[in-house]
């Protein structure tokens, strides 16, 4: 098994002005309480393929309800590595979670980015039973998997990222 990837919390500073810019003005000692308590992403068995990312609060997601999560977390790995996030298998089956990118691609280059790379979720209870979907804090709702990848022969891109979403396009 290669070993090609480290977790990290991303900086204080950064996680409060990415919390406040997603969730409006919380007290600073609100904001330190849930950075202290985030989880890095770990796996569950020695046979699991994803790492688990944990809520760093409480959610609840009504049927379409929609929640972007901070989760206080960046990923420094090597080249020609990706890491794919999917939502956890049994929320998915259980209430439709999904992530409202689909799937989650964190490349490589991304650590180095002026948001230091801070990962997020989008995800939506897309339910058609009428179920509410609870995720107490620090239960996991997110994994991710480590995909390595290859490029064309011809393949020129040098070009350096600086920025999360969309960055890459501008």
């Amino acid at each position: 098994m290669k070993r090609i990837a480290k977790f990290h919390k991303v900086s204080r500073s950064r996680f409060t002005e990415d919390w406040q810019d997603t969730f409006g003005q919380k007290s600073e000692e609100q904001i330190n309480n849930i950075y202290d308590a985030i989880r890095l992403p770990r796996r569950a068995t020695a046979g699991s393929a994803g790492y688990d990312f944990f809520a760093p609060i409480d959610v609840t997601l009504k049927p379409g309800e929609t929640i972007k999560i901070p989760t206080g977390i960046r990923v420094e790995m090597e080249q020609e590595w990706v890491l794919k996030c999917y939502p956890r298998s049994g929320l998915g089956f259980k209430y439709r979670l999904q992530m409202n990118n689909t799937v989650g691609i964190i490349d490589s280059d991304y650590f180095y980015s002026d948001n230091e790379g801070h990962i997020f979720a989008k995800i939506t209870n897309d339910t058609n039973e009428g179920k509410t979907l609870v995720i107490p804090v620090g239960t996991g709702f997110m994994q991710g998997i480590f995909v390595e990848y290859g490029i064309t022969v011809d393949d020129d891109a040098t070009e350096i990222r600086n920025g999360g979403f969309g960055s890459t396009t501008k």
